[in-house]
């Protein structure tokens, strides 16, 4: 993915946490062709700093949050309700992100920034907030403790990114923690998503069945089954990716070092 730097940009792999097949953030570029993009102006800068520092202030709230509820009540059970508002009110704003895309101060696909927000926006919504019964299971926490270290680093990297003055230890957590904050993300949705399926299927949620005026029907539980299944290819391939971008930021920094 390409970061903006004042007004260049730099490679940088992408974390996840959709993880959610958001995997955060694997490209700035389509899949199909390159679309060269003219850097923002310093008003598209300034916003994009601000817009970064309060994403990291509220994924700071969060992860504060999930501390001083485990301390007060000595368990993890039942945690996601201490920080159930915050966690959906930033979550769905990273749908500004699609935006930045759409009108060209950030030079990432639309479409596949996309998908790797509305996934999370998805299981925040669609499952975890649509299925209440499954909200004190520990794997909803699971993926809520990843988003939050990862959404921490990722933003802030972003941040000092674009001021130009990026930290090596967040440049080093940036590529190094996705190797266990994704696949624990991964798990903990998956895990969410089978465990929100008995009562999708008893309820009917989302569903639509024959007969009706539209003549169509849609299964909501098959169409989280089909889901799950989606993160057999996607996982690997992006997982995969992200350590090969990996090698390729931090070894051109060793190799540096070594040459000094």
């Amino acid at each position: 993915m390409k970061e903006r730097t004042g007004c260049r940009y730099r490679e940088s792999a992408v974390m996840a946490a959709p993880t959610s097949v958001r995997a955060s953030k694997t490209s700035h570029h389509d899949l199909g062709h390159r679309r060269k993009r003219e850097p923002a102006g310093a008003l598209a800068t300034a916003y994009l700093v601000i817009y970064n520092v309060v994403m990291t202030a509220g994924w700071l709230v969060i992860a504060v949050g999930l501390v001083r509820a485990y301390l007060a009540k000595g368990s993890f059970h039942g945690l996601y309700y201490s920080i159930e508002k915050p966690l959906k009110f930033f979550q769905t704003g990273a749908i500004m992100e699609i935006m930045h895309c759409a009108i060209g101060i950030v030079p990432s696909s639309v479409v596949l920034t996309g998908f790797q927000v509305m996934s999370r926006v998805f299981l925040t919504w669609a499952v975890t907030h649509s299925v209440r019964e499954i909200q004190n299971e520990d794997s909803v926490l699971l993926f809520v403790v990843a988003w939050t270290i990862t959404e921490i680093v990722r933003y802030s990297f972003y941040t000092f990114t674009l001021l130009n003055h990026l930290p090596y230890l967040i440049k080093w957590a940036r590529y190094t923690l996705f190797i266990v904050l994704y696949p624990m993300g991964v798990s903990g949705e998956l895990l969410t998503i089978h465990a929100a399926l008995p009562y999708v299927k008893k309820t009917g949620l989302y569903s639509v069945t024959l007969p009706n005026k539209y003549n169509f029907s849609f299964s909501y539980h098959t169409f989280l089954i089909i889901t799950m299944v989606a993160y057999i290819p996607l996982f690997p391939q992006l997982y995969f990716h992200m350590l090969w971008q990996r090698r390729k930021v931090l070894g051109r920094v060793e190799d540096h070092n070594k040459t000094e």
